[in-house]
């Protein structure tokens, strides 16, 4: 992982600070905490999503979501957890890449999420996301993420 020599705060990093972004993503899955995950959305984050894990070209991307809407992302959320359980929620952050301004960054994050439905069915995610975040007063937000894409070298 890249460091960054950037401090914000009594000690702690911008690098430091993704990192704790991704952490609590990651709790919000691990705790299907609704608020928690909806906490790290800034208002104008879009997220386009790969049909399949193969799908690299950006031309076959779609948006499932559309521009980040608390109510209907929530609802999302609220239907995926009542309608699943989270069987494993491994992600690994690979690298992170801090603006030399120091008011944006990416994180680089190979996930193995895996989700079943109460009849049995499997909902994978596997592979790599980036996570790309703006500083917004005093707290970072996310303001984009590709959907997950396969790569030779995962978890």
């Amino acid at each position: 992982m890249e460091s960054s020599s950037q401090s914000q705060g009594v000690g702690v990093t911008v690098t430091e600070q993704i990192a704790e972004m991704v952490h609590k993503e990651t709790r919000a899955w691990d705790n299907q905490d609704v608020d928690l995950l909806l906490s790290i959305f800034h208002p104008d984050m879009v997220w386009p999503w790969p049909p399949t894990p193969q799908a690299h070209d950006p031309m076959e991307w779609v948006l499932e979501l559309g521009r980040f809407n608390r109510e209907r992302w929530g609802d999302l959320y609220r239907r995926l957890f009542a309608t699943h359980r989270l069987v494993h929620n491994h992600r690994a952050i690979k690298r992170i890449v801090v603006s030399k301004e120091g008011d944006g960054a990416f994180a680089v994050v190979d996930i193995d999420t895996l989700w079943r439905t109460h009849d049995g069915k499997d909902f994978h995610w596997k592979g790599r996301v980036s996570k790309v975040y703006a500083k917004v007063g005093d707290e970072w937000k996310m303001t984009m993420h590709t959907g997950v894409l396969d790569y030779a070298e995962l978890i």
